[in-house]
């Protein structure tokens, strides 16, 4: 018989390698998403590292604008007595300590940077309060005593080292900068780079994944044209097995039949055998080989008036106990059963006692009768008999 191909397999295969691919393509996609955005976040950063740090330059460099601003208006007040320079050295102070208020601000988060900030700080203080004891005097009369007054600062030693101090931290935040430029540069780099591999790789998988569409549909191609043949010569060997199969077919009619109505005559022969042990008046228990009741007949219901669902799988000393009557008492003798069904005969003729729902005992006759599977118990029928009451004779 000819081999035929199997379509839907290779169908199967090519779809998971198409799906592998787009799978590739859309983790390079994503992977270059995230980078390019990571970057992106990055530049922002950057951008506004950038600005702050420009902001902590601009703020430095008010300060000690600030701090010029007022020296002047403390030298002019000296050299005129002018009250109007009063009055621009106090804006000056004012611009002065909110500069350096902002400036700390900005650099809360550098510790390097704070700690030079509150230098200057101190240092921008200490010239503030030479300025505004000068602003705070009454104006001089002679020029001698303006000379005077304006004497101790003569040297200007306080502004050079503030200048310095502005001149050391603005020339640190340009090399931060100058820094932080390289990492952008090489950042946008790295994006670049990630973008253009990324379509590169994209491209590449999306050829390959034309590749196997292409292979795909010549295998299919492939796989029609060698259908098509071998439904040739299934055809005519299909004809040759209709008319096997229709005198097979003819043959399993009439079995079939025959089995069915085996199976009738049986069902037939259940139903009678059911009908007559629920017609039986005795009571019929069928037991297991443990002695557990599994079946019961209508007799049992209604002789201890207990429902069939009280008794199923519970032992049958539940209702009836073997007795044997020794000087007046009763002694229970469960043994016998067992022993009947291991050895597998019968027992007949056996005085029991029947117990009903209500506790009353009923005196019964036993009987055993060991059932069998292919020469194997596997259970039995116990048949319980009860015995009529003879009225004591009247006196």
């Amino acid at each position: 018989m000819t081999s035929q191909p199997k379509p839907t397999a290779a169908r199967d295969k090519t779809v998971g390698r198409m799906l592998g691919v787009f799978l590739l393509i859309s983790a390079v996609v994503i992977a270059v998403a995230v980078t390019s955005v990571r970057n992106i976040n990055r530049s922002v950063a950057s951008s506004d590292w950038v600005n702050h740090t420009h902001a902590v330059m601009l703020e430095v460099n008010s300060v000690f604008s600030s701090l010029q601003a007022a020296n002047v208006a403390a030298l002019t007040f000296v050299a005129t007595g002018d009250g109007r320079t009063q009055a621009a050295g106090r804006e000056a102070f004012s611009d002065l300590a909110e500069h350096l208020e902002v400036a700390k601000a900005l650099t809360r988060q550098e510790p390097l940077q704070h700690e030079q900030i509150v230098h200057l700080e101190a240092l921008a203080n200490r010239r503030a309060d030479f300025d505004r004891g000068v602003l705070g005097r009454p104006p001089p009369e002679r020029p001698e005593a303006a000379r005077a007054l304006a004497a101790p600062d003569a040297s200007a030693e306080a502004m050079d080292e503030i200048q310095r101090a502005v001149a050391k931290l603005t020339d640190q935040e340009m090399a931060l900068l100058a820094e932080r430029d390289r990492a952008s540069f090489l950042q946008a780099q790295t994006t670049r780079w990630t973008v253009w591999s990324g379509v590169a790789l994209d491209i590449l998988l999306l050829g390959g994944a034309a590749w196997l569409i292409r292979d795909d549909i010549a295998a299919r191609r492939l796989a029609a044209a060698t259908l098509e043949e071998a439904n040739n010569q299934l055809e005519t060997k299909v004809r040759e097995r209709t008319a096997e199969l229709a005198a097979a077919n003819e043959g399993l009619t009439t079995e079939n039949l025959e089995r069915r109505w085996v199976n009738q005559a049986l069902e037939h022969q259940l139903r009678y055998d059911q009908l007559i042990i629920s017609s039986i008046s005795d009571m019929v228990l069928v037991v297991t080989k443990a002695l557990n009741i599994s079946r019961i007949n209508p007799a049992v219901v209604r002789l201890t008036g207990r429902e069939a669902q009280e008794l199923i799988h519970r032992p049958v000393s539940a209702i009836a106990r073997l007795t044997e009557r020794a000087g007046g008492a009763e002694a229970l003798l469960l043994d016998p059963l067992a022993q009947a069904l291991a050895e597998g005969h019968d027992l007949r003729e056996q005085a029991a006692m029947l117990e009903d729902k209500l506790g009353r005992k009923i005196p019964v006759r036993l009987a055993l009768f060991p059932l069998r599977d292919r020469d194997k118990v596997v259970g039995g029928v116990v048949i319980l008999q009860v015995i009529p009451q003879v009225p004591p004779p009247a006196p």
